[in-house]
């Protein structure tokens, strides 16, 4: 095993269901003692249901992750074709894919100004562009989820898309591409409502 990467989107029973990735404490709990039990690298996966992911990522650092994976699944909805009920048995499920990408933007985005540990991004990456956006916005590295069950091959393919877009460059890796788009000092969290203006 190479590593592990924690997923702490699960809920707490202990707490009522609470999800550890809701709540700071939790989250830099659970994290610790996941730290204290292995010796391997440690990425923890944060959760885009949040109103401000920024105290919560950098919780996860503080307690030992050696990396975060941003993002997890939006939670959402599905209705039942006659709409007399939710689709699904749970009531709510996970939203992956494209539609996700700019929330997933939004938290490396932030994420990478508050924590000096390496950002895996993850969350509707289906092009070169994705890989590119991601990187600019401070991740180190990017995942492919929900694309993969349609291309198997994709990840390859885009890592000898990047390869060749950093030889277009003049790069001999793609290390300068890394937080381009990040701004000189840390903003304000988009918590703070400067995203919603009328």
């Amino acid at each position: 095993m190479a590593g592990i990467e924690l997923n702490i989107s699960c809920p707490n029973v202990g707490k009522g269901g609470l999800q550890f990735a809701i709540d700071r404490d939790a989250a830099r709990a659970v994290t610790a003692a996941v730290r204290r039990a292995t010796d391997l690298p440690l990425l923890v996966k944060l959760s885009p249901n949040v109103a401000d992911v920024r105290p919560i990522a950098k919780a996860i650092e503080e307690a030992g992750a050696d990396a975060i994976t941003a993002i997890n699944t939006l939670s959402g909805l599905a209705v039942s074709a006659d709409r007399t009920r939710a689709f699904l048995g749970n009531t709510y499920g996970g939203l992956s894919g494209p539609a996700i990408k700019p929330v997933a933007l939004r938290i490396v985005y932030e994420v990478a100004q508050v924590v000096s540990i390496p950002i895996v991004a993850i969350g509707g990456v289906t092009t070169l562009d994705d890989v590119l956006d991601f990187l600019a916005c401070g991740a180190v590295a990017v995942q492919v989820g929900t694309a993969i069950f349609a291309d198997p091959e994709l990840p390859v393919r885009l890592g000898d898309e990047l390869r060749a877009e950093c030889l277009r460059r003049g790069l001999s890796s793609y290390g300068p591409l890394i937080g381009t788009a990040l701004p000189k000092r840390t903003g304000a969290a988009s918590a703070k409502g400067a995203e919603y203006r009328p």
